[in-house]
């Protein structure tokens, strides 16, 4: 077997805070706890990318038996000249029954206790953002009581 012709980098773009709302709990479906969390604000603010984030998003998370978060977010930002980018991330967050069961409480638990990366897409029409509709981006997060914070990595 030959190595890889090309190993990809990661380029960091901006640390994401994005701010969280109550969590709308719809019970047990099919294949598990499945709930709604608003997406209310937050911020994007890095070398490549700066925005703020609009109220009105949301994760449509499903929770598996074994605790792991599989997360499906969708919501938008706006650039200092009025630009509009539409972010929607799809991850896992899971790990040690104790440590997640602390992240669920609220407790700050350092992001080296539990897996919780996402895969990030973003689109915007605006100008000078063109080069976000067609780059692979990957995201290493954790969860705060109100707030949920990744690191964005454009995948180069």
């Amino acid at each position: 077997m030959s190595p890889p012709q090309h190993v990809p980098e990661l380029e960091f773009v901006a640390h994401v805070n994005v701010e969280l709302g109550e969590p709308l709990e719809l019970g047990s479906v099919l294949i598990g706890q499945r709930r709604i969390i608003p997406i209310t604000g937050g911020s994007i603010t890095g070398p490549l990318l700066n925005a703020e984030i609009l109220d009105g998003g949301a994760d449509w998370q499903m929770v598996s038996a074994d605790g792991t978060a599989v997360i499906d977010t969708r919501y938008s930002a706006r650039t200092a000249d009025g630009s509009l980018i539409y972010l929607a991330t799809r991850g896992f967050r899971h790990g040690p029954a104790e440590v997640l069961a602390r992240v669920a409480a609220g407790e700050n638990v350092a992001r080296d206790e539990y897996y919780f990366r996402l895969q990030v897409n973003l689109e915007s029409g605006g100008p000078g953002l063109e080069w976000l509709n067609n780059t692979v981006f990957i995201a290493s997060a954790g969860r705060n009581a109100m707030s949920v914070v990744y690191d964005l990595f454009a995948v180069r």
